[in-house]
């Protein structure tokens, strides 16, 4: 016989387990420097070592266009969160807001998108 708590449980880490590890993105601001622009995206991610780690982040319009990839070269193993920076983006003329992804060695691409509305 199994317990309704146990059958609870075990969900709650099933469900656990296939979300835990994908990267978070905790900030992002955009800063204009002449006609171009550069973003600073705040990353939060459990870095385990070269087999699991947030490894790129890149900047789509609402067209789901790629503005801009920044590949992260290495783990961030104890740097969390950690913030890195990408310059000389070039953003269409009129462009009111921008999306945020990022992505992980393991899961991929996250689900989550973070919007920066372009000043």
């Amino acid at each position: 016989m199994i317990k309704a708590s146990s059958v609870f449980s075990l969900a709650w880490l099933i469900s656990f387990s296939v979300s835990a590890g994908e990267v978070s993105i905790v900030d992002a601001k955009a800063q204009k420097h002449g006609s171009k622009w550069s973003f600073s995206v705040t990353l939060k991610h459990d870095d385990s070592g070269w087999d699991h780690y947030a490894d790129q982040w890149r900047i789509l319009n609402s067209d789901d266009e790629i503005l801009g990839v920044r590949v992260l070269h290495h783990p961030h193993v104890n740097e969390q969160p950690f913030t890195r920076s990408l310059s000389g983006v070039e953003l269409p003329q009129g462009t009111k807001q921008v999306f945020i992804e990022a992505r992980d060695s393991v899961h991929g691409w996250s689900p989550n998108r973070y919007k920066v509305v372009i000043p």
